[in-house]
């Protein structure tokens, strides 16, 4: 008898055994071969509108033709109630299972992307089909022994006519949106907030990447109309976060080697002779970043009610100005920020520390690009094209500056 097996007879020959809004699901052997089953929660049966939903959710199962979506045979009792499911034959474990046999697995790469994007192609189909999820939970998400890829099995949209959603769910009311517990519209934003709150759970015991952070924050919207439209929307908003984010990457990356070998040189080559003061570099000028009396009267701007009246060239004109205001309030900050790991103190340390420190680095070059680049009223890929060419500027000044004390030094 193996371990699981084990499990299985401490739990009454149950294996993986976890609650879903439904029932119980669990492995048990059934005429001596291992299968998932689901037994239907017997005070729900009583319920006629939770009844009758059931029945009609076994006779959609069977035209639910997608990777994604778990099939299963219903077994009724002599007054014709469904009392169990019986799932196709695989070997199959809640998210919540996986979590606990493998907590590592959420480091893996390429888990998380797999994960959400299977959910996004799932919950897709489903909607195509008028169907929602509304609960993901990691009790209520499946996957198959080996894969990481979800799978679903009942939807609550099925659901939606029972008095108490709250009740309904239990324990996994959390992973519902608000308005469905309070007995408004299920809608396919419902399940965007699900998903979102579902690949949050999945972190709780580490640091969500960056490219999802913002992403997340804006699908789990208490208000239906903050967050994304489709599944497809906020993928889309992840991939092209992590663009950005590789895009500053690189440059500094590009920058790290030469910048490492540095910090080699200052920590196998110690100062052996008395050290000559050198006159510091010149400080970026600290201009009042404000409009500096820019006026929009000066290009014949009119008003119109609440908004600006502009031609082609008095665009132009504010385009500029509005670009040149990011550089200066970007280039001031990004050469405080930057000059916390360009410096002999912090680039003496290792390269494990040196590039942990630099991520953190460009988590706030990129959070402060956005930021000024909003106040500025520039779009996210202007401000990320200026930002980029300020930091490489900005690293190369930084280098040689070093490089330039450090043979002064030697002298």
């Amino acid at each position: 008898m193996n371990y699981e097996e084990l499990l299985a007879a401490r739990n009454d020959g149950k294996k993986h055994p976890v609650m879903l809004p439904i029932g119980g699901f669990y492995r048990e052997q059934v005429d001596g071969k291992w299968r998932s089953v689901v037994d239907i929660r017997p005070e729900l049966n009583q319920n006629i509108a939770f009844a009758k939903a059931l029945q009609a959710e076994c006779e959609r199962n069977k035209t639910l033709m997608d990777k994604h979506q778990l099939h299963f045979t219903p077994v009724t009792n002599d007054e014709g109630d469904v009392t169990r499911l019986e799932l196709e034959l695989g070997n199959y474990q809640s998210f919540d299972q996986l979590l606990k046999d493998n907590p590592a697995v959420v480091a893996e790469k390429g888990f998380m992307d797999n994960v959400l994007t299977s959910l996004a192609d799932a919950t897709t189909y489903l909607h195509e089909q008028g169907l929602r999820h509304v609960c993901f939970s990691p009790k209520t998400v499946f996957v198959r022994k080996g894969d990481n890829s979800a799978l679903l099995l009942t939807h609550g949209s099925f659901y939606g006519g029972l008095s108490d959603q709250r009740a309904f769910y239990g324990d996994d009311a959390e992973f519902v949106a608000p308005e469905v517990l309070n007995g408004g519209t299920i809608d396919d934003r419902c399940d965007i907030y699900s998903i979102g709150k579902f690949m949050l759970s999945l972190y709780d015991q580490s640091d969500l990447p960056l490219e999802y952070r913002t992403a997340l924050k804006k699908a789990v919207s208490e208000t239906p109309e903050g967050r994304f439209d489709t599944p497809a929307d906020m993928v889309k908003a992840i991939m092209k976060r992590r663009a950005s984010f590789r895009s500053v990457l690189t440059v500094v990356i590009a920058l790290v080697a030469t910048a490492i070998c540095v910090g080699l040189y200052f920590e196998y080559f110690p100062e052996t002779q008395p050290i000559e003061f050198v006159k510091p570099a010149p400080r970026t000028p600290t201009d009042d970043l404000i409009d500096d009396g820019f006026d929009p009267a000066e290009l014949g701007v009119t008003s119109d009610g609440d908004s600006l009246v502009m031609d082609e060239a008095d665009q132009r004109a504010f385009q500029a100005k509005a670009e040149e205001i990011f550089r200066k309030r970007y280039e001031k900050e990004a050469d405080r920020i930057l000059s916390k790991i360009y410096n002999k103190e912090y680039m003496s340390n290792s390269e494990k520390k040196f590039m942990a420190e630099s991520e953190s680095t460009i988590d706030e070059l990129m959070k402060t690009q956005s930021e000024i680049g909003a106040d500025a009223g520039l779009t996210p890929e202007r401000s990320q094209l200026i930002a980029t060419e300020i930091i490489e500027r900005i690293t190369n000044q930084k280098k040689q500056q070093l490089n330039t004390n450090s043979r002064a030094i030697q002298k």
